[in-house]
């Protein structure tokens, strides 16, 4: 694939999700391309803290936000 994928900087570290607790949901804001200044949701495995740059293959979707109970 020729597309490395798109920047996108953490603004913030919401909690962690999974089963067992082994991803992170952030909130990053995207750097560059189409959406760029966009703020979205996802969902992230392995260490991560905020000024972290993610690099995302698609900026479209969104995770669905964590609920509590």
């Amino acid at each position: 694939m020729a597309d490395e994928g798109t920047p996108a900087e953490v603004i913030e570290v919401i909690g962690s999700t999974g089963m067992h607790g082994e991803a992170m949901q952030v909130k990053c804001r995207i750097l560059d391309g189409i959406n760029k200044g966009r703020i979205i949701t996802r969902n992230t495995v392995g260490p991560i803290r905020e000024g972290d740059v993610l690099m995302l293959l698609e900026t479209e979707r969104e995770a669905k936000k964590l609920s509590r109970r």
